[in-house]
């Protein structure tokens, strides 16, 4: 991307998104944090100065619409990179509706939401929509239902929109990361009843460097998808 892009990053506080940030942020790229809430939004803007921030709850996404109309939205936006997720095991005898909607919600239909929102502005841009899915996205294993459902809508929401906004010049990519070292890992882990060791799993940084290079790909190509595995 030449000159200065604007990013609208979900997750930009811990792991894979936050090490996204940083590197974005380092170059002198515009920022736009979205954040669940006002006292998030101010962390994030302590962390990254100079950017800006969005708050709306990715977990309510009939929400968001009204939550946008109340701020100010950037009129530029190069690339939108859903980064944003929550994970939560259990083996479908056993998981709630609750718990089924949280994970479709933030993980698949608050990215659609989001991806409606800011659609004028990435067809103005020629702009980049990048989803942070998972190895889940592609197989699903057992206690892993939920989560790897709204994994698979991810990829299927991405897919599509592949299609339909390739003529506009939008480019979109899936990055599937295998485990990472994140919170979301060690959460998992607990879950799992599995001892953590962060040094196991994949440098959240490495899977920046991914989607940094899906970002600055020159523009007559476009990566679609993108497997990262752990190297050790």
């Amino acid at each position: 991307m030449a000159g200065m892009a604007t990013h609208v990053i979900t997750g930009a506080g811990s792991g894979i998104g936050a090490a996204v940030a940083r590197r974005l942020h380092a170059r002198g790229d515009e920022l736009v944090l979205q954040a669940r809430d006002a006292g998030r939004a101010k962390e994030l803007a302590a962390e990254f100065p100079g950017a800006r921030t969005l708050v709306g709850d990715l977990a309510d996404p009939d929400r968001l619409s009204w939550a946008f109309s109340h701020q100010s939205l950037p009129d530029r936006v190069d690339s939108l990179l859903h980064i944003a997720g929550v994970v939560d095991l259990g083996p479908v005898g056993e998981l709630t509706p609750k718990t089924w909607r949280h994970q479709l919600n933030v993980n698949l239909v608050a990215p659609a939401e989001l991806t409606r929102h800011f659609l004028p502005q990435l067809r103005a841009s020629r702009g980049h929509v990048i989803f942070v899915n998972s190895g889940a996205g592609l197989s699903a294993h057992a206690d892993w239902s939920a989560y790897a459902a709204s994994k698979h809508g991810l990829k299927a929401l991405a897919d599509s929109l592949r299609h339909e906004e390739h003529a506009a010049g939008v480019r979109v990519t899936s990055v599937y990361p295998g485990r990472t070292a994140s919170p979301m890992q060690a959460r998992v882990h607990q879950q799992e009843g599995k001892e953590y060791d962060p040094g196991k799993w994949i440098d959240p940084e490495s899977v920046a460097t991914t989607i940094l290079t899906a970002l600055d790909l020159p523009r007559d190509a476009e990566i679609n998808d993108l497997t990262v595995r752990p190297g050790r």
